[in-house]
């Protein structure tokens, strides 16, 4: 990779059009790939920004209903519910040696991914943001903080680190990860209780560590087993005092799904932490119930 990257951005919303707006404003080229109303919106006006903490701004992109020409990486920010639809504009002889960055919740995509990609060039990240599409081309950062971490078991560490060096100077504080697994499953641990909950009980994160912290704490510990046995980190004591600094009306993602009568994550979510619990004999009793009771909300 040169200093300037080409970057595609497979599903510009809320982060994807954050992460493509700022990588313009800092000079690589970036093509993002949507439906055509949306890529024909992007042409004409670009990616608005609203954000505190990197400024209102806009930025030109070009866009596109299906990559057409390799480029350096490929940013997946589309939902689990999107993914299988959405990979179809990104054919896997035209993307051939670019990255395949997949910001998507849940620990089985990567394996999915390497089926379908060059295994060799798949590389999952995480990023740590609130950011949201309020209309296309239209995004709303709202949390002062954007957060990424770039893994992937067997990518050329040159490849990661070119990239994350354009993560950076773009903005978000940036880090490579050496464990995959690891990286996938922080995130899991963290975000399964959380949005499980909050959207088993349509209540904000404030009234459910309040009013169901029993729940809370047990679902904590067996999601901990869980990531432990998958050679993930483990630290729940750590995840309840993250719940406890977050603003009482945080909302997760799949609860403002719920609420808008969208499709649920709740399989790559829910559903892969019960699967991942019988596949290595952790009970997960809570865990199963609370999946089960998601399911008339969705």
């Amino acid at each position: 990779m040169a200093n300037e990257l080409s970057v595609a951005v497979l599903g510009p919303g809320g982060v994807g059009g954050l992460l493509a707006a700022l990588l313009s404003r800092t000079g690589h080229r970036v093509i993002c790939l949507s439906g055509e109303k949306t890529a024909e919106a992007l042409r004409t006006d670009g990616i608005q920004v609203r954000s505190a903490r990197f400024g209102d701004f806009t930025a030109r992109v070009e866009a596109d209903t299906e990559l057409r020409e390799p480029v350096d990486a490929c940013l997946v920010t589309v939902k689990h519910t999107a993914l299988d639809a959405a990979l179809a504009r990104v054919p896997a002889p035209v993307l051939s040696d670019g990255l395949l960055v997949p910001f998507l919740n849940g620990v089985e995509h990567p394996a999915a991914l390497r089926a379908r990609y060059r295994p060799d060039r798949v590389a999952p990240a995480v990023i740590r943001v609130e950011s949201t599409r309020v209309a296309p081309g239209v995004v709303e950062h709202g949390s002062p903080f954007a957060e990424i971490d770039l893994t992937g078991t067997d990518v050329p560490r040159t490849r990661l680190d070119a990239l994350a060096d354009a993560f950076a100077a773009a903005g978000p504080a940036t880090r490579v990860l050496e464990d995959e697994t690891a990286a996938l499953w922080a995130k899991m641990s963290f975000l399964a209780p959380f949005a499980l909950l909050t959207t088993r009980y349509g209540l904000p994160l404030g009234d459910v560590r309040t009013h169901h912290r029993d729940e809370l704490m047990a679902l904590v510990e067996e999601t901990a087993a869980i990531s432990r046995a998958c050679g993930g980190p483990a630290d729940p004591a750590g995840a309840l005092a993250r719940y406890d600094a977050f603003p009482p009306s945080t909302k997760s993602s799949m609860q403002r799904d719920a609420e808008a009568g969208r499709p649920l994550e709740l399989d790559a979510i829910g559903g892969a932490l019960l699967r991942a619990a019988e596949r290595h004999g952790i009970p997960a009793p809570v865990a199963a119930r609370v999946v089960d009771e998601v399911h008339p909300f969705g």
